[in-house]
């Protein structure tokens, strides 16, 4: 086969619709737009969406403010990962501040995450707000506690 060999598939080219070329063509004079009105004229029509005077649908709908649907009230987290963990001694405590003071936290506000990226192999007593299952998993199986913190 060669480039002038190729043709494209049967019915994904159409020609197109040539307007305003006589009556015999069968869209001649009017151009298929019909006599007078606003969309017969040249710049006519109305915008997208226009109702014809009525409460436009998106105007009806009801106006939320953030990005979508999403819940007003959602909590959102401060994440460590488990490879992160690895700086701390074996047997030590991992609380909020510790995390702050070895610079893991990018928002100290948020409450905490301990998420299961990677692996732990050393015992380490966990204290945080929320714990993924497959982090809770690595962290008893390495000989460590987790401790849940109330989100205050």
């Amino acid at each position: 086969m060669q480039l002038h060999d190729l043709i494209p598939n049967e019915g994904s080219k159409k020609d197109r619709k040539r307007v305003g070329r006589g009556t015999g063509s069968g869209r001649g004079k009017t151009s298929g737009r019909g006599t007078k009105g606003q969309n017969s004229r040249q710049g006519g029509g109305v915008r997208l969406y226009h109702m014809g005077g009525n409460l436009p649908f998106y105007r009806k709908l009801p106006f939320m403010r953030g990005e979508g649907f999403t819940p007003y009230h959602r909590v959102r987290y401060s994440e460590v990962n488990l490879d992160a963990l690895k700086q701390f001694a074996a047997g030590a405590e991992v609380t909020p501040e510790t995390l702050k003071e070895a610079g893991l936290l990018k928002n100290e506000s948020k409450p905490i995450k301990i998420m299961g990226r990677g692996e732990i192999n050393i015992a380490l007593k966990v204290k945080a707000h929320k714990v993924t299952e497959g982090a809770r998993q690595k962290i008893e199986k390495a000989g460590g506690s987790i401790e849940t913190i109330d989100l205050a």
